[in-house]
């Protein structure tokens, strides 16, 4: 991939973009980790309901568009592995992806969903805080794959066409 934008590097976009969204979603996952499931578990009686709806409702626009970014970028950076990287990087960064989208549909959703349809539940807020460390470490561990094959791209000569 030799293309550029305004003289920058396609893939050192690319890059900044993957490296962007996943450490947005990096800090945002610790932050619900540690701080907004937790208090969760302060949320009972008549309320809680309304309480799990509404956070869904605007959760969903904050993650969706970095998702979808670090989705994008990270497919690009798979079938065109920028220099010094490699594609086995490339698809660690990907199989990490799959972890974290996987939990998330098939974990994180339905327990919100549980939430959402039942109200408070000490033993459904509990499941929401200890399967999320699921997603904390991958998307830990995609935000320095992210930083370390930004790093490498730009400081490894590129190949001559």
């Amino acid at each position: 991939m030799n293309d550029s934008i305004a003289g920058v590097p396609l893939v050192e976009l690319i890059l900044v973009a993957q490296a962007v969204a996943s450490g947005a979603m990096c800090g945002l996952i610790w932050f619900v980790q540690v701080v907004h499931y937790p208090l969760f578990a302060t949320i009972t009686g008549a309320g809680s309901r309304e309480h799990a709806i509404e956070n869904q409702r605007r959760t969903s626009p904050v993650v969706i568009p970095f998702m979808a970014v670090e989705l994008a970028t990270a497919v690009a950076v798979a079938a065109w592995p920028p220099a010094g990287v490699g594609r086995g990087a490339a698809l660690v960064g990907l199989a990490l992806i799959a972890v974290i989208w996987l939990s998330t549909f098939f974990v994180q959703v339905p327990l919100h969903g549980r939430l959402a349809r039942d109200g408070h539940s000490a033993a459904v807020v509990d499941s929401l805080v200890r399967s999320n460390w699921i997603r904390t470490i991958a998307w830990t561990a995609r935000a320095i794959l992210a930083a370390w094959m930004l790093r490498v791209a730009v400081t490894c000569p590129s190949p001559t066409p």
